[in-house]
């Protein structure tokens, strides 16, 4: 019985070196990122916890965080004037109106003291397919970065063994 694939003779080992996994310089980079990612989020930690101390003190608590409530509007898009008057239309462009049974107080739905009213699915949905898409992005970046670092070190290796070959 003959073998499928032709007997060759044992091939010529040539040493090839590894390149190293990181340039300490790169290392040096991305530990600047972090220390510069750490101390950003550190800062603003502190503005967030600073302006909710000042806003928690000048505001008193909503009706519906102590009472119990009823939608009134579901989760709607501002009208023009809402969006003009209305603080809790201006980060979203959504608002939810409930009525408090105990007070019987009508106002908007605020999730943070900051004025953050309620997030629609349409929102959501744009969101997500915005997030979608910058990893996308992303990915397609990095894959690239790699191709080419891989391409950059074939031919580094390639001009080695051939060094190697004409030193013969």
């Amino acid at each position: 019985m003959r073998p499928l694939l032709p007997m060759h003779r044992e091939p010529y080992w040539i040493y090839v070196p590894e390149t190293p996994a990181c340039h300490p310089r790169s290392l040096l980079v991305v530990f600047g990122w972090v220390l510069f990612a750490f101390v950003l989020e550190l800062g603003l930690t502190e503005a967030a916890a600073r302006e909710k101390q000042s806003v928690s003190t000048s505001v008193s608590m909503p009706c519906w965080l102590v009472e119990d409530f009823v939608v009134a509007e579901e989760c709607a898009p501002c009208t023009t004037f809402q969006a003009k008057t209305t603080p809790e239309c201006g980060t979203t462009g959504f608002v939810e109106k409930i009525s408090c049974s105990g007070s019987k107080r009508d106002e908007f739905k605020r999730l943070f003291p900051c004025c953050l009213s309620c997030r629609s699915a349409m929102m959501e949905r744009h969101l997500f397919w915005k997030f979608e898409g910058a990893v996308v992005g992303v990915a397609a970046v990095f894959a690239c970065l790699v191709i080419l670092r891989q391409r950059s070190l074939d031919r580094k290796a390639l001009e080695k063994v051939r060094k190697q070959i004409e030193s013969i």
